[in-house]
């Protein structure tokens, strides 16, 4: 490992006190037309925590994450960030305080990787952190396995490297706050596990971490706390152990699903029941 990535991880410190509230939400609603997509939904994320939000479609995921992120304003309820309401920031305190990355990211001009990473540091410019974008820059790439092709122009790239490629941004911006959606779904296993272990160890050092996830039992992985949404309201929330029971789940994506401990691990294994229609035994060839 390089001096520049020791110094990158060296100076990673908390912001706020493990533990202590970073985000929250209270009574949060949002309504289109009829259509209610909030109901009254409240949340708090601390300091060193992964937070999952899980949910069928349509469940609210992802308008939850807009409006924790700031960028989408409830019709009623209350967002705080740092001890202060989210719309008092202005944008670029937004930017040095939580990070967003999207489902989708579209760049059409032929940025290099590693100038698409840069883009995360632009909170940072003419402040005291700047002298630090390079081992940032360098660790954001690292984490995100996309250092060895830094030169290479973002759209030659596969829409999973792409996708590293923006979480690599997300990382370099170098905030307390993590808000991702759905970060995993272009990805192969490997990356996917790279992925959520990054967000965990970022969490681990004093961050937060809000994922917006429809993998049930990586959820149950790697979240400290999880938020099951249906229909816009808060259906569950707490610890994999608490929330991931069959019952719960089964009638919340009303299909069956069994929740077992790994043989070797302990951890939980969320399977839904398949059901091929083809008896075993009765395929002739």
């Amino acid at each position: 490992m390089n001096v520049m990535l020791r110094r990158a991880r060296a100076v990673r410190r908390p912001s706020v006190n493990v533990g202590g509230a970073l985000l929250s939400a209270t009574d949060v609603s949002i309504s289109y037309g009829d259509y209610r997509a909030l109901d009254a939904v409240s949340l708090r994320v601390e300091a060193g925590e992964l937070v999952a939000l899980v949910g069928p479609n349509g469940a609210g995921k992802s308008t939850l994450l807009n409006v924790l992120a700031g960028d989408r304003r409830p019709d009623s309820g209350s967002v705080e960030l740092d001890g202060a309401p989210i719309g008092s920031w202005t944008h670029r305190e937004l930017a040095m305080r939580r990070a967003v990355l999207l489902q989708r990211v579209g760049v059409s001009f032929p940025f290099t990787v590693e100038q698409i990473v840069r883009m995360g540091r632009a909170p940072w410019v003419a402040t005291l952190s700047e002298e630090l974008d390079d081992a940032i820059v360098e660790r954001a790439m690292v984490d995100a396995e996309i250092d060895a092709f830094a030169g290479r122009a973002y759209p030659s790239l596969s829409i999973g490297e792409q996708a590293r490629a923006a979480f690599a941004r997300v990382l370099a911006q170098d905030t307390s706050l993590l808000l991702l959606d759905e970060p995993t779904a272009a990805l192969d296993v490997r990356h996917q596990e790279r992925v959520l272990a990054v967000a965990r160890e970022r969490a681990a050092e004093g961050r937060a971490t809000v994922v917006v996830m429809h993998d049930l039992g990586a959820a149950a992985a790697y979240a400290d706390r999880i938020v099951v949404l249906e229909r816009g309201e808060v259906r569950a929330s707490g610890p994999p152990d608490a929330v991931m029971t069959p019952e719960l789940l089964s009638a919340v994506w009303r299909h069956p699903i069994d929740v077992v401990r790994h043989d070797g691990t302990g951890q939980l294994v969320v399977v839904a029941r398949r059901t091929s229609g083809v008896v075993p035994g009765t395929i002739s060839t």
